[in-house]
């Protein structure tokens, strides 16, 4: 590797791989390196016995940056969408019930009397928002009604960060709503406000399909086209060890600081202009604890979930139930280990072996974190165990996979959009410092992708004044 470049991206996550790839189509020297051998993060797909198993998410949600991406890869036409139509279901005493989308959902049992006098109430009336940070638990209670935080929200909550209802920030997780009433005291009616709001700020925002997507060939064919395109200028099996800034009183497009890398060959230094940090809240923090210790302190505060996915594989003559929709989630109410499950291979052709079937669970999470310590068979049969009487198996599995991510996702819990803003307040010290991952403006990888692109853009717009 070259001892100096203009920007150097430390993680080959689909943040840094995006981040990457950006730079180096607006033509700056970027470099991504990652202390292991393999790219892509969580975003791992296995082939296996016939199977198309995801290790990690198991498909994503449309946006126009993640479009636009695919199309600068020329992968457009290898995404295969999920059928916006095909139900949900949430477990309701102990029986898969589905959940309507839109205004149907209003006339829904699942609701119960009082939640929808609570949802009516929020239209025409209007509340006073707590001035500390509040918990999602807390504001759906105050809001709505502990049936709709306990039915749905809860399960929704654990679909897509796998946390703690009680403990996650509103503000931090779920801005929108935040934002919605605080504008007008009524969360239905502020959300159009918001919505008119940012389209006067930011133009018409793009429209793109609100359904699941992935690839023919698994969501790991996102990461091996950046791969492909990066080719030489990532560089694997290389571990950040330092960093260190530079005499900043240079000229301003010198060098601002030192890397120290361990590569297979050895250590050696790299001096960059621009550094990306696009790991792990800890990693990042014990990287930058020399520069300042409050990075250490803030970054390493942020909690992470652990989460295990038991993929599993079954006849379809095993299975009683029609394995019509996208799958079901749990609620912590039902006493159940599992948080959810797809049924991949109801969503996406090619995902098991013709008459068979591939069902995805997750287990662990905020609120159970022990389970996943248990061995891969343990996992397996406890899954197969729980989700036999809802879906009528009438044998086991015949294939199973399981991958355990101790910190999964980061938790967006009271407090973390104070952490940001004084995490970003020390960036400031540090020009030419920027941090880019699934800890800042959500875990979706639709979301990851949209944040490293408006990073990259302000590194290519950093150059050219």
């Amino acid at each position: 590797m070259p001892n100096q470049v203009q920007a150097l991206v430390v993680g080959a996550g689909i943040s840094g791989l995006t981040t990457a790839f950006a730079l180096q189509k607006a033509g700056i020297d970027a470099r991504i390196v990652e202390a292991s051998a393999r790219p892509g993060g969580l975003i791992q797909t296995e082939r296996r016995d016939g199977y198309l198993v995801e290790c990690g998410p198991q498909s994503f949600s449309g946006n126009a940056s993640l479009t636009s991406l695919c199309r600068d890869l020329g992968i457009l036409d290898r995404r295969l969408l999920a059928d916006s139509k095909a139900p949900r279901f949430v477990l309701i005493d102990g029986a898969l019930r589905n959940v309507p989308m839109g205004p149907g959902l209003l006339a829904s049992p699942l609701l119960g009397g009082g939640t929808r006098t609570a949802l009516l109430r929020d239209i025409f009336g209007k509340s006073a928002a707590p001035d500390s940070d509040e918990s999602v638990a807390s504001f759906i209670r105050r809001k709505f009604s502990s049936t709709l935080l306990d039915r749905l929200v809860g399960p929704f909550v654990s679909g897509i960060y796998a946390g703690d209802p009680e403990k996650l920030s509103l503000r931090a997780a779920f801005p929108f709503l935040y934002e919605a009433e605080q504008t007008s005291g009524s969360v239905l009616r502020g959300v159009y406000k918001v919505m008119k709001t940012r389209k006067a700020k930011h133009g018409p925002l793009p429209r793109e399909k609100p359904t699941l997507q992935t690839f023919r060939d698994g969501n790991d064919t996102l990461v091996r086209a950046l791969v492909e395109k990066l080719g030489a200028y990532l560089s694997l099996e290389t571990e950040v060890i330092s960093i260190g800034p530079l005499d900043l009183v240079r000229e301003p497009k010198s060098p601002r600081f030192r890397v120290g890398l361990r590569t297979p060959s050895g250590e050696e230094f790299m001096e960059t202009e621009r550094l990306v940090l696009a790991v792990p809240t800890d990693k990042a923090g014990k990287l930058l604890a020399p520069l300042n210790l409050a990075f250490e302190s803030q970054l390493c505060a942020v909690d992470y979930s652990a989460v295990g996915v038991v993929s599993l594989g079954y006849r379809k003559e095993d299975v009683g139930h029609s394995l019509g929709g996208f799958g079901f989630l749990v609620p912590r109410s039902s006493g159940l280990t599992v948080l959810g499950t797809v049924w991949n291979s109801s969503l996406f052709p090619g995902r098991a072996p013709e008459h068979h079937a591939l069902l995805t669970s997750f287990v662990g999470g905020a609120t159970n974190p022990e389970v996943i310590k248990q061995p891969p068979d343990e996992l397996v049969a406890l899954v197969h165990r729980e989700i036999k009487p809802l879906i009528q198996l009438r044998e086991g599995p015949i294939f199973s996979n399981v991958s355990v991510w101790p910190r999964a996702l980061p938790q967006y819990n009271l407090g973390h959009t104070a952490r940001l803003g004084a995490i970003d307040k020390h960036r400031a010290a540090y020009p030419g410092l920027y941090f880019v991952g699934n800890y800042l403006n959500g875990p979706a990888i639709g979301t990851c992708i949209e944040q490293a692109l408006r990073v990259a853009d302000e590194i290519r717009v950093s150059f050219a004044n």
